[in-house]
Order: C-alpha cells, then structure tokens, then sequence
C-alpha cells in the first residue's frame, strides 16, 4: 500500500515538474541529486528522481507567486537564459572607460594684438565701438566706468578721447579718423620731400631754390637730420620742404618723410646714376602712394648722362614722361642754378593737378618731423600742421607725451600765435621729449590730456613687456648646433630724437652669429653721469653722436671704470668705429688650417726596442716644402690627392735632435701615433686651429655688415 501511495505521487510530479522546469534553481537541482542517496534501495532509479523533484518543489507555488510580484514590480532577479543554461553575471563595479581629455571650451575674452587697429572718431555710440572692436556692451561699459566716463545708454556719443581710452583698455592700437563736414576747406601749399642717395645733391639743390647753405653747416659734407622749410617761388606761391638724408643709416627718416608728404622728388646725380638709396627712396614713395618728380642733378658736369638714367629709372618701373607716362622729368643744376624754373613749374603742375585742400578751422592735425632738448627751453618739436590750426595756449597729447604750447615759432625762429596746414613750425611746452613720427591732437583740458597721456604710456609699456617676453620665450632653448652668442650692451646718445632712431637702428644691423648688439638705453642729449654710472652696472660701451664732448670729470670716471666713449659727427665714421670695435669683441670662431706641407722621401724603421720603450717605430724622412712643421700639431696623411689617416706627431727630429719647430726647406724625421705605413712620396700636411674672427664690411652705398 505505501509503494502504491509513493508512486501515485511521482507520477503527479512528474506533470508538474515538466511544467515549472524552467524556474528550478540549479542549487536546487543539485540539492535534489545529493538526496537520491537515500532511495539507494529502490527498485527503480526514475523513482528516486521522481521523489527528489517532490521534495524540491514542495514549496513552488509560494516561490512562483514571489517572483511573479518582483518582475511586476520591476525589480531585477537573477535569471537562467533559456538558450544557454548560465545566469547572467550583474556587472557590479566596472570601471569607466578611458576616453581622451576633452577640454571646456573656453570663455570669449579680448585678447591684446599689436595687429588690430580699431578706427574711432568723435560722436562715436557704444553700439558702434563694440562692433569695431568686438568687445561686448558690457564689458565696455564696465571700462567707461573706470576710465571716468558716465553713458546711460549705449547709443549715446562718445568724445574721440574717451573712445580712444576704451580702446587702449582693450589692449588694441588706435586709428584717428577726423571728419571735415561743416568746416571750411581752402587750398593749401603742397609739402614737397626730398629723397635720393647720398651725396647726390638733394641739400644743394635746396639751397638753390631758397638761397641759403646749409650743406656748409652740416658735418662732412651730408645731411644727417630731417629739416623742413618753406620756399616761397617767383610764381607767388609757396612749397613747403622736407630734407631727408641720404645714407643707408637713415631709412627711417626717408619712411616717414614719404608718410607726410604730398609729393616727392627723387634726386638722381646725372654721373652717378641709380643707386641703392634711390632704389630705396622709389620703393618708400610707392609704399606711401605719393606722386614722384624725378630732378637729374649735376648735368653741368663733363660725365653727366641724363638718358642713361631715365633708362635705368625706366628699367626699375618708372613710367617717365618723355615715355608716355605720369612721372615727369627735370635736368638741372644746384651749382650753376639751372633749370630750377622747370622744377617749381612742374612741382605747382602736379599739386594742382592733386587739388590739395585742407580743413582750416578746428582742432589741429599734426605730424612730428624731428625732436630736440634745448637746456633753456627744454622738450622743442618740429610738426607740420596737416589739418586745422594750432594755437599756442592750447594742451595736446603728442604720443605718449603731453603739455601746453608755450610758444610757436616758424622755421626761421619768428614767433607767431597759430599755424596753418602745410606750415612748418617749432613748439614748446611739452613735458617730455616725444618720438619722431608721432601725431600731436589737441584735446579740451589738462585733465584729459594727463588721461590720455598716462594710457599711452601704459599701453607702451605693456607692448614693450610683451615683446620682450616674446623674444625671451624664442630665444629660451637654443639649438646645441648654433653657439652662444656674445653680447655688447650699448647706450646711444645723440642731439635729435629722429638721429637716435637712425643710430640705434644702424648699430642693429651690426648683429651677428657670434655677437648681439644689445642698446640698453638711449636719450637726447650729451652724456652724462648717469650715462657712465648705467653703463659700469652694465658694462656697456657709450655710444655719442652729433652731440658735445662731455666734461672732463665725466670722461675721468669713464676712464677710471674702463668704459669706452664713442664720439662722432658722421654717420658713416660712427659705424666704422663701432664695427671694428664689435669685430675685436666678437669671441670668434676656431677653424682647422694647413700650417705647413712636407713630402716622405724615405722611410725608416728602428726594431728590437725593449718592452718598456714598446714596439717597433717606423719613421718618415721629409722635406717641408711649404709652410712649418710644429710637433704638438696634428698631422694628416695624403696619398695621391686623397686623406687616408689623420693623428697626432709623437716625435719630430732633425739631425738625430728633438726639434719643436722645422722651417720650410728643411729635412725631418717624424712619427705619427698608430700610423706605420709609409710610403715615398707621401704628402704630410701639419693641421693647427686658428682663432677666426669675423669681418667688417663696408659698402660704398653706406651699408655695413658683419660677415663670419
């Protein structure tokens, strides 16, 4: 009866084992296996599986239902896969994957360029300085605030002033833009500059048209500074000149010369013809966009050949007249005073044909052409009104300078209340010494003119910064290929500030691989003390030029220190002193030469030395036949025209003694380290280093050079 009840059961859990297989754990399972162990005595073996799956699952139902209110729930729940048998393993703390740094994008800020001019002019609204400059409102408004200035909307207008100080705030450079409506605008004189090479007679051809010499004034013979005048012609009219020197040193001059002129007349000498400077001068003319009268000087000279130089100035691009085209041509003389009527025709030809105007009334417009210190009236200027007229009394910002015109005076020295456009004059009353080539503004007050000065000042210094930091940061790892480089610290002293310019621009050029000229100051004015005191903490050499002898107690404590002072008043004997003087302090380069050559003409062998004298030596018999033979040189050996082995002399004899030295002509006996295959004929060359230094150079056309 009890095997009946027990198989009635397997048989119903049978059915429902097929049916809920596939929810059984395998820790189940394998319980339910280790269990037929205790039904080792049935008959039948499915039994005993039947009687496991029975007391597994006796409490299935409750599981299930369990199961069933989890999925519902959404909770997660081990599981077999029905393809593979296997749960699923939960990915419990995985590391993240490794993935490139991807930077934040970084915030629009407004960087400083040297690059970026912004345009400004007065009446000029937020809204519109924010597009010129890129800024945003805010960030404008937010530099009104601290440069003083109150705008309640960003439509409302700006003083020109105040703009230009945002402007600078940003860290960007300033373009002036001045209107002329409303003013009234008149005709004005044409300025007229004049350019060529040295020594082609641009001073005496001046000099002819006003009457005057100024060429016997100027140092050897050249002009050296940048002058402006006025020549009134025999037509009633009025030009207004520009004298630029004409030697290499002087490039800077002749560019901003071109800048403010309204026509320029190329000087050529008829027996010289075209020239490095005259090249120069055409290129400086064409940069600037400026009409060109070309005036063929010297043609009262037995060699002068006026057709030869419109071919050369036709083949350099010059569309000349006589040609068909726009430059005119014009022979004259300086010495004999001809053709000098043909010049003012065509120069007033050419102004009107340019209609030259200029607004009268108003604020002035002027150009710096030169600077100076005067120990009685201080900082003086030489400007060119281009627009407007300038009082005397009124403030103005002159670079980063500033101050109010004490007095104005005419080129001639004659005082006077006012310039007009075209006008050259002499002013007064700056607080410090401007550069030439600035722009002077006049502004309304003292107070702006301090602002405006202060921020030119700051933005000048930050460029100064940055491009110090710039060259510091290229220069910072050198290549092991190139040398070090030595380095001459120099202080240039001259008597106008354009001439400081051309002199430390000139001394630039006497850069080298093996030497950089380092100018670590310069000034206007005679040298000084505290010229001599800088230069000792530097060791610096002080450069004086066109300027006066200093005192005696000045050149006893630059005696005493060892620091030398350069003085001259012409360019070109300046930059040969110094380059001689940068020649001897280059360190120089050492380069193997041929001291001597000698030829084998027999060869010598000496065996059975003992052990401690070493093995057996082999000996070449020579005959110098060039140069001298030194026995702690090194020697190279040549056979047939071809080097086969190069070492040191261990030992040099003649007649049977030990020599340093043998002379050309004389016989020898030599022994070269690890070398002992010598044959007749043999050429022995004696190698030592020579200490190379560079070489100054210096071209008839002015230009100087370093050359290693």
């Amino acid at each position: 009866m009890a095997w009946r009840q027990i198989l009635k059961r397997s048989a119903n859990a049978r059915v429902v084992a097929s049916k809920s297989l596939k929810y059984a754990p395998s820790s189940i399972t394998t319980s339910a296996e280790s269990s037929c162990s205790c039904l080792q005595g049935l008959r039948y073996h499915d039994v005993s599986m039947k009687v496991s799956l029975i007391r597994c699952f006796h409490a299935s139902p409750e599981l299930l239902a369990r199961r069933r209110d989890e999925d519902s729930f959404g909770l997660k729940t081990a599981r077999r896969e029905s393809n593979k048998g296997k749960f699923r393993k939960r990915e419990i703390g995985k590391p993240p994957v490794e993935a490139a740094y991807v930077p934040p994008k970084p915030k629009k800020t407004i960087k400083s360029s040297q690059d970026k001019t912004v345009d400004i002019f007065e009446g000029m609204a937020v809204v519109e300085l924010a597009k010129q400059s890129g800024a945003s409102i805010t960030t404008l408004q937010d530099i009104l605030v601290n440069v003083g200035g109150k705008v309640d909307s960003e439509f409302e207008p700006l003083s020109i002033d105040v703009a230009e100080l945002v402007v600078m705030e940003l860290g960007f450079n300033v373009r002036r833009i001045h209107s002329s409506e409303g003013t009234e605008i008149l005709p004005r004189p044409p300025v007229v500059t004049v350019m060529g090479h040295v020594d082609h007679g641009k001073t005496s051809l001046l000099d002819a048209l006003r009457q005057t010499s100024l060429v016997a004034k100027e140092a050897g013979g050249i002009t050296q500074h940048m002058g402006a005048f006025v020549v009134g012609m025999s037509t009633g009219a009025s030009i207004t000149f520009l004298d630029t020197p004409g030697h290499a040193a002087f490039s800077a001059m002749r560019k901003r010369g071109a800048a403010v002129t309204d026509i320029v007349v190329l000087v050529v000498a008829a027996d010289d013809g075209v020239m490095p400077q005259t090249l120069e001068a055409i290129a400086h003319a064409n940069a600037a966009n400026v009409p060109i009268v070309v005036a063929i000087n010297k043609c009262d000279k037995p060699a002068a050949d006026p057709e030869r130089v419109k071919n050369q100035l036709g083949a350099e691009g010059l569309e000349l007249e006589d040609w068909g085209g726009k430059v005119q041509v014009v022979e004259v003389s300086a010495v004999k005073k001809t053709g000098l009527d043909d010049l003012e025709v065509a120069l007033l030809l050419q102004a009107e044909m340019m209609n030259l105007k200029a607004r009268v009334d108003g604020p002035a417009q002027a150009y710096v052409v030169e600077a100076r210190l005067d120990k009685g009236r201080g900082p003086l200027t030489t400007a060119i009104v281009k627009a407007g007229t300038l009082v005397c009394g009124q403030h103005v910002v002159v670079g980063h300078e500033w101050g109010r015109i004490r007095a104005i005076r005419d080129m001639v020295g004659k005082s006077t209340d006012k310039a007009r456009p075209a006008m050259p004059v002499e002013i007064e009353g700056l607080k410090g010494l401007p550069m030439a080539g600035d722009d002077i503004i006049v502004v309304d007050s003292e107070e702006r003119a301090r602002m405006l000065s202060s921020g030119r000042k700051k933005k000048f210094e930050k460029d100064r910064v940055r491009k110090i930091n710039e060259e510091r940061t290229e220069n910072l790892e050198p290549s092991e290929d190139v040398p070090k480089r030595a380095e001459m610290p120099v202080i240039v002293k001259a008597d106008v500030q354009g001439t400081v310019q051309a002199v430390t621009d000139a001394l630039k050029t006497l850069n080298s691989p093996q030497l950089f000229v380092n100018v670590v100051h310069v000034g206007v004015g005679s040298v000084t003390q505290s010229d001599v005191d800088l230069a000792q903490a530097c060791g610096a050499c002080i450069v004086g030029f066109n300027v006066k002898s200093p005192p005696t107690s000045v050149s006893q404590a630059a005696t005493q220190a060892g620091i030398k002072i350069l003085m001259h008043s012409i360019i070109y004997h300046l930059l040969d002193d110094f380059g001689n003087l940068v020649v001897d302090k280059a360190p120089g380069t050492f380069e193997t030469q041929v001291a001597g050559e000698a030829e084998v003409l027999n060869i010598f062998e000496l065996k059975g030395r003992s052990k401690a004298k070493g093995d057996d030596v082999k000996i070449a018999g020579c005959r110098v036949i060039d140069g001298c033979f030194t026995r702690s040189s090194t020697m190279r050996l040549l056979r047939s025209g071809e080097v086969v082995f190069e070492g040191s002399c261990i030992s040099l004899k003649r007649e049977k003694q030990d020599v340093d030295t043998v002379a050309k002509g004389n016989e020898c006996g030599l022994v070269i380290r690890d070398w002992h295959d010598f044959q007749v004929g043999d050429i022995i060359q004696c190698l030592e280093q020579v200490l190379v230094k560079p070489k100054f150079i210096s071209s008839e056309s002015g230009t100087v050079r370093i050359e290693c």
